[in-house]
């Protein structure tokens, strides 16, 4: 089996924090047990206060563990961290790793020298780079002259410039328009697929998650509370899929076995069919409706991400 690129034991960080005249223990992070192969898209998502933060400050070898282990790209965070900086890129949607004050093409270069990439190799990922993420037109630019979505494409190309085997994004597309939060995901899933990079996303946009991974990671109060794939998530709770059907003529609200009816349109045109995966399939419930009327068209609907992750905290008494 090849290695992990994450992995931690029994991980856990405390922080002593002043309460009124005394201190107090507050838990960040406890028992986190996981590992992330290479190649994965892991969605780590919670609310604020989760330990998300804390738990990739400890991958990265900015805090040190208050008990447990965790080994990142095979390497210690902390006593390996001038080693892990050139196998990890990292994104803050709220910090910068640029120079303010100079062009983006500067700042690409002190990073190339900082990682000590060849002057062939700077130049051939820069150019690559600067290509997929449509950078050129202000790469003469001074970062603080930047829109924010022009600043997060530069962001993310020195993320990656020196092609780094993980990419931790934390709220990567933040404050950004429809259209650049649409060229940056599909940006990195290409950068995924063709260089088998490992991405680890932080976000409270539920849209990175569904396009970007494949994978989630659900944590409540510093602890790990479900590991599994979004469809899995929606089923510990429940949730239940939609089939929306368009009929050819006005129909009385429709009565089907394993399903409830959650309303009509335009007369009874349009009706909306909700069910439990676990029970029955959208192919038996439009089965169901087609004995009965003529369909002329149809969608399905997943269950709303920020929906199921409320459910799954109000279940654990948030």
């Amino acid at each position: 089996m090849s290695e992990p690129i994450i992995e931690t034991d029994a991980l856990g960080r405390d922080f002593s924090v002043r309460d009124g005249l005394r201190r107090r223990t507050v838990v960040a992070v406890d028992d986190l047990s996981l590992r992330v192969e290479a190649g994965e898209s892991v969605g780590y998502i919670g609310a604020n206060g989760a330990g998300k933060s804390t738990t990739i400050k400890m991958l990265t070898g900015i805090l040190v563990p208050t008990r447990g282990a965790a080994r990142t790209c095979g390497l210690r965070p902390v006593a390996d961290r001038r080693r892990l900086a050139r196998e990890v890129g990292v994104v803050f949607g709220q910090r910068s790793q640029l120079w303010w004050d100079l062009s983006v093409r500067e700042s690409f270069s002190i990073l190339a020298a900082i990682h000590g990439l060849s002057p062939e190799r700077e130049r051939r990922r820069t150019d690559e780079l600067v290509e997929r993420l449509e950078v050129g037109e202000f790469l003469g630019t001074a970062v603080r002259q930047l829109s924010l979505g022009q600043r997060m494409r530069a962001e993310v190309a020195a993320a990656l410039l020196h092609s780094p085997r993980l990419v931790i994004l934390d709220e990567p597309t933040i404050g950004l328009d429809v259209l650049s939060k649409q060229r940056l995901r599909e940006f990195l899933l290409a950068e995924r697929a063709a260089h088998d990079t490992t991405l680890l996303l932080t976000t409270h946009d539920m849209g990175d998650v569904e396009r970007l991974c494949d994978r989630v990671l659900l944590v409540d109060r510093g602890r790990l509370v479900f590991d599994g794939t979004l469809t899995g998530l929606s089923r510990t709770v429940g949730a239940q899929r939609v089939l929306v059907v368009d009929l050819a003529e006005p129909t009385p609200d429709l009565a089907i076995a394993d399903t409830e009816h959650l309303g009509s349109e335009a007369g009874g045109l349009r009706q909306r069919l909700a069910f439990d995966p676990e029970h029955t399939t959208a192919a038996r419930v439009l089965a169901a409706v087609t004995e009965r009327v003529e369909v002329r068209d149809l969608a399905v609907e997943e269950p709303d991400v920020e929906d199921v992750v409320r459910r799954v905290y109000s279940a654990r008494g948030r």
